[in-house]
Protein backbone atom coordinates (compact mmCIF):
# COMPACT_ATOMS: atom_id res chain seq x y z
CA UNK A 1 0.00 0.00 0.00
CA UNK A 2 2.44 2.35 1.14
CA UNK A 3 4.52 1.86 -2.35
CA UNK A 4 1.72 2.29 -4.20
CA UNK A 5 0.34 5.25 -2.60
CA UNK A 6 4.16 6.92 -3.88
CA UNK A 7 4.18 5.32 -6.78
CA UNK A 8 0.40 6.57 -7.71
CA UNK A 9 0.97 9.94 -5.95
CA UNK A 10 4.32 11.16 -5.13
CA UNK A 11 5.48 10.45 -8.90
CA UNK A 12 3.36 12.85 -10.70
CA UNK A 13 5.40 15.26 -8.29
CA UNK A 14 7.72 15.07 -10.50
CA UNK A 15 7.30 19.08 -10.40
CA UNK A 16 8.30 19.79 -6.78
CA UNK A 17 6.11 22.74 -5.61
CA UNK A 18 7.29 24.51 -1.96
CA UNK A 19 6.12 26.60 0.91
CA UNK A 20 7.47 29.79 1.74
CA UNK A 21 7.99 31.14 5.02
CA UNK A 22 6.24 34.18 6.59
CA UNK A 23 9.35 36.81 6.03
CA UNK A 24 8.91 40.69 5.23
CA UNK A 25 10.12 39.97 1.21
CA UNK A 26 7.30 37.26 1.13
CA UNK A 27 6.37 39.55 -2.45
CA UNK A 28 9.62 39.16 -3.53
CA UNK A 29 9.74 35.39 -2.53
CA UNK A 30 6.40 34.87 -4.49
CA UNK A 31 8.22 36.46 -7.72
CA UNK A 32 11.22 33.77 -7.44
CA UNK A 33 9.08 31.05 -7.05
CA UNK A 34 6.76 32.07 -10.00
CA UNK A 35 9.75 31.89 -11.70
CA UNK A 36 10.48 28.72 -10.58
CA UNK A 37 7.50 27.51 -11.09
CA UNK A 38 7.20 28.88 -15.14
CA UNK A 39 10.53 27.11 -15.79
CA UNK A 40 8.73 23.52 -14.71
CA UNK A 41 5.59 24.37 -17.41
CA UNK A 42 5.55 22.39 -20.20
CA UNK A 43 6.07 18.42 -21.26
CA UNK A 44 7.98 16.20 -19.14
CA UNK A 45 8.90 12.48 -19.92
CA UNK A 46 11.77 9.88 -18.64
CA UNK A 47 12.70 6.75 -16.48
CA UNK A 48 12.06 5.93 -12.64
CA UNK A 49 13.25 3.45 -10.37
CA UNK A 50 11.81 2.20 -7.10
CA UNK A 51 15.42 1.90 -5.37
CA UNK A 52 13.71 0.98 -1.28
CA UNK A 53 10.66 -1.65 -0.29
CA UNK A 54 9.01 -4.53 -1.68
CA UNK A 55 8.55 -2.95 -5.14
CA UNK A 56 13.00 -2.02 -5.45
CA UNK A 57 13.97 -2.64 -8.88
CA UNK A 58 10.86 -1.71 -10.42
CA UNK A 59 11.50 0.46 -13.44
CA UNK A 60 8.62 3.02 -15.16
CA UNK A 61 8.34 5.64 -17.64
CA UNK A 62 6.34 8.76 -16.60
CA UNK A 63 5.10 11.46 -19.17
CA UNK A 64 3.89 14.84 -17.92
CA UNK A 65 2.21 18.04 -18.56
CA UNK A 66 2.73 20.78 -16.02
CA UNK A 67 0.83 24.08 -15.55
CA UNK A 68 0.46 27.04 -13.82
CA UNK A 69 -2.81 28.12 -12.56
CA UNK A 70 -3.99 31.84 -13.86
CA UNK A 71 -3.16 34.29 -11.30
CA UNK A 72 -1.82 32.03 -8.50
CA UNK A 73 1.50 30.96 -7.75
CA UNK A 74 1.89 27.12 -7.93
CA UNK A 75 1.29 24.43 -10.44
CA UNK A 76 -0.86 21.69 -11.83
CA UNK A 77 0.04 18.37 -13.27
CA UNK A 78 -1.10 16.06 -15.32
CA UNK A 79 0.13 12.15 -16.98
CA UNK A 80 1.11 9.28 -15.98
CA UNK A 81 3.18 6.48 -15.37
CA UNK A 82 3.79 3.15 -16.89
CA UNK A 83 5.29 -0.52 -15.45
CA UNK A 84 5.11 -2.63 -18.99
CA UNK A 85 1.82 -3.06 -19.98
CA UNK A 86 -0.02 -0.71 -17.16
CA UNK A 87 -0.58 3.12 -16.91
CA UNK A 88 -1.30 4.78 -14.20
CA UNK A 89 -2.91 8.11 -14.17
CA UNK A 90 -1.36 10.94 -12.21
CA UNK A 91 -2.59 14.49 -11.26
CA UNK A 92 -1.09 17.14 -8.61
CA UNK A 93 -2.17 20.39 -7.62
CA UNK A 94 -0.42 23.01 -5.59
CA UNK A 95 -1.14 26.48 -4.47
CA UNK A 96 0.19 29.26 -2.33
CA UNK A 97 -1.88 29.91 0.85
CA UNK A 98 -0.77 32.63 2.41
CA UNK A 99 1.23 32.29 5.39
CA UNK A 100 0.33 28.90 5.23
CA UNK A 101 2.36 28.31 2.74
CA UNK A 102 2.17 25.85 -0.16
CA UNK A 103 -0.71 23.46 0.20
CA UNK A 104 -1.68 20.56 -2.16
CA UNK A 105 -2.73 17.02 -2.87
CA UNK A 106 -1.68 13.99 -5.69
CA UNK A 107 -4.27 12.32 -6.86
CA UNK A 108 -7.03 12.87 -4.13
CA UNK A 109 -4.92 13.39 -1.48
CA UNK A 110 -4.66 11.33 1.83
CA UNK A 111 -8.39 11.01 2.41
CA UNK A 112 -8.27 8.76 -0.54
CA UNK A 113 -4.85 6.83 -1.88
CA UNK A 114 -2.94 9.87 -2.71
CA UNK A 115 -0.65 12.34 -0.14
CA UNK A 116 -0.75 15.92 0.82
CA UNK A 117 1.95 18.20 0.81
CA UNK A 118 1.70 20.10 3.85
CA UNK A 119 5.10 22.40 3.48
CA UNK A 120 8.81 22.60 1.63
CA UNK A 121 10.76 25.63 0.07
CA UNK A 122 12.10 26.62 -2.97
CA UNK A 123 15.72 27.37 -3.07
CA UNK A 124 17.27 28.66 -6.37
CA UNK A 125 16.70 25.78 -9.04
CA UNK A 126 16.62 23.09 -5.90
CA UNK A 127 12.74 22.63 -4.55
CA UNK A 128 11.79 20.68 -1.88
CA UNK A 129 8.92 19.65 -0.48
CA UNK A 130 7.14 18.09 2.72
CA UNK A 131 4.44 15.19 2.17
CA UNK A 132 2.42 12.95 4.45
CA UNK A 133 -0.26 9.98 4.55
CA UNK A 134 -1.59 9.65 8.05
CA UNK A 135 1.17 8.32 10.06
CA UNK A 136 3.72 7.88 6.62
CA UNK A 137 5.77 11.29 6.34
CA UNK A 138 7.97 11.86 4.03
CA UNK A 139 9.86 14.57 1.09
CA UNK A 140 10.86 15.50 -2.39
CA UNK A 141 13.70 17.10 -3.73
CA UNK A 142 13.36 18.19 -7.19
CA UNK A 143 16.48 19.69 -8.85
CA UNK A 144 16.79 21.77 -11.92
CA UNK A 145 20.43 21.28 -13.23
CA UNK A 146 18.95 22.66 -16.55
CA UNK A 147 16.11 23.95 -18.09
CA UNK A 148 15.94 20.77 -19.71
CA UNK A 149 16.70 18.25 -16.98
CA UNK A 150 14.58 17.39 -14.12
CA UNK A 151 15.15 15.05 -11.32
CA UNK A 152 13.38 13.49 -8.73
CA UNK A 153 13.99 12.16 -5.54
CA UNK A 154 11.04 10.47 -3.15
CA UNK A 155 12.19 9.95 0.27
CA UNK A 156 10.58 8.16 3.11
CA UNK A 157 10.88 8.53 7.11
CA UNK A 158 12.24 5.54 8.78
CA UNK A 159 12.57 6.08 12.45
CA UNK A 160 14.53 9.29 12.63
CA UNK A 161 16.31 9.01 8.90
CA UNK A 162 15.22 9.60 5.26
CA UNK A 163 15.60 6.38 2.89
CA UNK A 164 14.97 7.18 -0.38
CA UNK A 165 12.46 4.82 -2.21
CA UNK A 166 11.88 6.88 -5.76
CA UNK A 167 14.27 8.17 -8.39
CA UNK A 168 13.40 9.65 -11.37
CA UNK A 169 14.90 11.45 -14.51
CA UNK A 170 13.15 13.63 -16.92
CA UNK A 171 13.63 15.52 -19.77
CA UNK A 172 11.77 18.76 -21.62
CA UNK A 173 9.89 16.78 -24.92
CA UNK A 174 7.89 20.27 -25.20
CA UNK A 175 8.68 22.65 -28.01
CA UNK A 176 8.19 26.13 -25.59
CA UNK A 177 10.63 28.81 -25.34
CA UNK A 178 12.53 28.64 -22.08
CA UNK A 179 14.70 32.07 -21.07
CA UNK A 180 16.10 33.89 -24.08
CA UNK A 181 16.55 30.09 -26.00
CA UNK A 182 13.96 29.06 -28.53
CA UNK A 183 13.09 25.49 -29.11
CA UNK A 184 12.52 24.17 -32.33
Amino acid sequence: MIARAFLSAALPLGVAIAALSATPDEAAASEKDKRFFSTVEGEWSGPGEIVAGKYKGTRFTCNFKGATPNGKVGMSLDGGCRVGLFTQKMSAKVEHSGRKGYRGSFMDGSKGEGLDVIGGNVNGRKVTLTLNRNQLNGAMLANLPDDNTMHVTVSVKVASQMVPVIGMNLKRVDTRTVGAISRD
